[in-house]
């Protein structure tokens, strides 16, 4: 008997693998210099983090 949340699982690390490429490829645009494309990735890697604390940020005025 095999755990029944592994095809889930997989599939939630897939969506959030195409979100963090999907990430990469905005911040990426938007960068202009060594340091932002450095920037840009870092943002790609944390964006749901960054996306969580704005949702905070706004909720709580």
């Amino acid at each position: 008997m095999g755990d029944r949340n592994t095809g889930a699982a997989a599939g939630g690390g897939a969506i959030y693998g195409l979100g963090i490429f999907g990430a990469w490829v905005y911040f990426w645009q938007q960068a202009d210099g060594f340091w932002e494309f450095v920037w840009a990735i870092l943002q790609g890697i944390f964006w749901p983090a960054f996306m969580v604390y704005e949702a905070f940020s706004a909720l709580g005025g």
